[in-house]
């Protein structure tokens, strides 16, 4: 799996965010504005981790059509860390 700019641009914005949280942490900021971070940081995960196994998706369906096999296993293997991430 080859991961492109932007995957690891996400990565980087999320590394941001949990920094971001941390420092509101150590400064002791209200529970409500260190729960809203973690959460939009949740999401931004949960939307990383989307992007990934359907570009990893994309490219094993790709290559096992070039070679005449089924998908369908495929398919649920992506399904299933999808799954399994939540």
């Amino acid at each position: 799996m080859e991961y492109n700019d932007q995957m690891k641009n996400r990565v980087k914005r999320i590394e941001g965010q949990l920094r971001g949280i941390l420092k509101m942490m150590e400064e002791n900021k209200d529970c409500k504005e260190v729960i809203t971070q973690l959460s939009a940081a949740r999401t931004a995960i949960d939307r990383t981790i989307g992007v990934v196994v359907s570009s990893n998706l994309v490219e094993c369906v790709r290559e096992a059509e070039e070679r005449g096999e089924s998908t369908e296993e495929l398919v649920q293997q992506a399904v299933n860390l999808l799954v399994k991430s939540r």
